[in-house]
């Protein structure tokens, strides 16, 4: 499928999906597999994050260097690492895709940042999030907002 086909079909799925948190899709970008995209609820100006799981089923590796969105000033690639006691976040350049492993971006671990927010994220919305592979290329996947203390996806057996 042509990368022009393939926006079009994620953009009517985006069009017309209903606003449930169980409605997140898993995407596919060549060998990467993009599984329970989500996010947490949060106000208009806050700072949100993005969680998902991504699989490299491919024999080459791949790396995720970049994120952006429409509902936020800015979207940034972030870690976290331990400063003695204290766990900070730190904003990282690219996301390693080993070939034929998983990467979980995931509460206290690799996520995305999403910094200025324009509008608050409500539990069961949905936040288009463009991410940018190396190799695989542009895939839009919509985060799935779950509430504001959620620690995982609801609808994906977490």
């Amino acid at each position: 499928m042509s990368v022009v086909a393939r926006r079009a079909l994620i953009g009517a799925a985006t069009v017309f999906a209903l606003p449930s948190a169980a409605g997140a899709q898993d995407v596919s970008a060549g060998p990467l597999r993009i599984s329970a995209p989500w996010t947490r609820a949060a106000g208009a100006g806050a700072t949100g994050v993005g969680y998902m799981t991504i699989r490299n089923t491919g024999t080459t590796p791949d790396r995720l260097v970049a994120a952006r969105s429409a509902a936020a000033g800015a979207t940034e690639l972030h870690t976290h690492i331990r400063d003695g006691d204290v766990m900070r976040m730190r904003p990282v350049q690219s996301i390693e895709l080993p070939p034929v492993q998983e990467v979980k971006l995931q509460p206290s671990g690799l996520h995305l940042m999403l910094v200025g927010l324009k509008a608050p994220l409500q539990r069961g919305g949905h936040v288009p999030v463009t991410l940018v592979f190396e190799k695989a290329g542009e895939v839009e996947v919509r985060l799935s907002v779950e509430s504001a203390g959620a620690r995982g996806p609801s609808g994906h057996g977490h």
